[in-house]
């Protein structure tokens, strides 16, 4: 493989890992001994240490990875601040699940399918943005209608709920 090529290729490998690689990992992953695995790595540091770029490769933990320049660290925080949100408990995670195949869906057909109260779950799921009410259900008192919104497809990875895995049956 071409010089230019190999470094492209282990960037690629150690950005898409996203934590540190150790180098027989990609040795292994790249096809290659791990010797010309170290002399492509040094290459590679010397391309991204080296050059005008926003990240450096270090080794760490017994591999290599990239970290942001320090700085950059006042930007990144800011990037990923709202994200700093505590995981969602298994309630909201059902709740989640429920809406997300079952949509629309008003509150009580919610209830009757986990056989508990979920108006605090409700709340919490709308102040995240992963759901939103969508409208209201012509039947008597006309409940609100609750559906997932963008937030939850982009934080599931999703294009569109179209993608959602099948499933044999929630009930």
């Amino acid at each position: 493989m071409h010089e230019q090529s190999l470094t492209a290729l282990l960037e690629a490998l150690i950005f898409a890992a996203g934590r540190p690689v150790a180098v027989k990992e990609l040795a292994q992953a790249a096809d290659l001994s791990v010797a010309d695995t170290e002399l492509a790595l040094v290459q590679l540091k010397q391309q991204i240490n080296n050059g005008n770029r926003g990240v450096l490769l270090r080794q760490v933990a017994g591999g290599v990875q990239f970290f942001a320049r320090a700085e950059y660290s006042p930007f990144i925080k800011r990037l990923f601040q709202p994200l700093e949100k505590p995981n969602l408990s298994q309630a909201a995670l059902e709740t989640l699940a429920i809406i997300a195949y079952r949509q629309p869906i008003t509150r009580t057909e919610i209830e009757l399918i986990r056989g508990v109260r979920v108006d605090a779950v409700l709340v919490t799921l709308q102040e995240r943005g992963l759901i939103t009410e969508i409208g209201r259900k012509d039947a008597p008192g006309r409940p609100i209608l609750y559906g997932t919104t963008t937030v939850f497809l982009q934080s599931v990875g999703l294009n569109s709920l179209q993608d959602l895995p099948c499933l044999p049956s929630l009930e």
